[in-house]
């Protein structure tokens, strides 16, 4: 099912096409589980910080309004973008758009840093597999999915940079992401992957699209796009290994999740007991026997 933008309560599993700060809100009564949110809720975080998180949601920062900024030139929709003629944000003239900008929700940026996003958008749509993942004829930016999970009861929700409007002739539903980052190598993409979790993305969108959408064929690629110039594209798939990894994860977050929402307690580091802590490993000097 797909619902219009201005239902604000979501109770039904289904495919939305709701407004960002709807979505980051939680249409859900009673809650429902993304997959960042997943993410606080395991080692190095706890509970505790998913819980205050959500209560105390962060404030804008430099690297997101950028990030929205290339989502909004690349996708075609997303938050309306305020270019401000100046140089930097040092001037109490710059500052004062950008804050009457932000008020009225919309994305602040510096002349320079659209000029460069607007590029970045230009290159990307010269990569041949890139332009075809994201082409508005065959598909939408920004859908919303919730869905309760089979195991746990809980409500979840993914919200997808590009839902295709159909199948790959070879039967699978190709669902594109996209990143923007420094550098866009393997063995960068590696580190970022294993760093912000998006093997536990790549895993919760799949149970998505097959939850919500029915599909038992599903590939997901991450589009990872460098933000200084040439603004080299890289598409990447990631293993099975790193996927069956996302979703043990995701599972573990998951029955932490249920139990939290279950109890009304969302745990600390060490709330009852201290923790025994040992010494990294490089930080212990091998000692020689002679």
């Amino acid at each position: 099912m797909t619902a219009v933008a201005e239902r604000l309560e979501v109770t039904e599993p289904g495919v939305y096409d709701l407004p960002d700060e709807v979505y980051h809100a939680d249409p859900v009564p009673g809650g429902s589980l993304s997959s960042s949110g997943a993410k606080l809720l395991l080692p190095p975080n706890v509970p505790a910080l998913y819980r205050w998180r959500l209560d105390h949601p962060a404030p804008p920062k430099r690297e997101y309004d950028l990030g929205h900024a290339a989502h909004k030139l690349v996708l075609g929709t997303g938050p309306t973008l305020a270019v401000v003629d100046a140089d930097s944000w040092r001037t109490k003239a710059a500052k004062q758009e950008a804050a009457e900008a932000r008020a009225a929700g919309e994305v602040p940026l510096l002349a320079h840093e659209h000029a460069e996003i607007k590029a970045m958008a230009e290159a990307l749509a010269r990569h041949p597999l890139a332009v075809r993942l994201f082409d508005p004829a065959h598909g939408r930016a920004e859908q919303s999915l919730f869905w309760q999970d089979d195991e746990f009861g809980v409500w979840r929700r993914a919200r997808l940079d590009w839902l295709p409007d159909g199948i790959s002739s070879a039967g699978r539903l190709i669902i594109p992401d996209y990143k923007t980052c420094d550098r866009a190598d393997a063995e960068s993409i590696r580190k970022a992957v294993a760093r912000y979790g998006y093997h536990q993305q790549r895993a919760w969108y799949d149970d998505a699209a097959r939850a919500v959408l029915g599909y038992e064929q599903v590939a997901f690629l991450f589009v990872f796009q460098e933000r200084t110039a040439p603004y080299l594209v890289h598409v990447v798939e990631l293993d099975v290994e790193a996927v069956r990894e996302g979703r043990h994860l995701n599972r573990q977050a998951l029955g932490i999740y249920a139990e939290c929402t279950a109890t009304g307690t969302w745990p600390g580091y060490s709330d009852h007991e201290p923790n025994l802590v040992d010494l990294p490993r490089w930080a212990i000097t091998e000692r020689k026997t002679w």
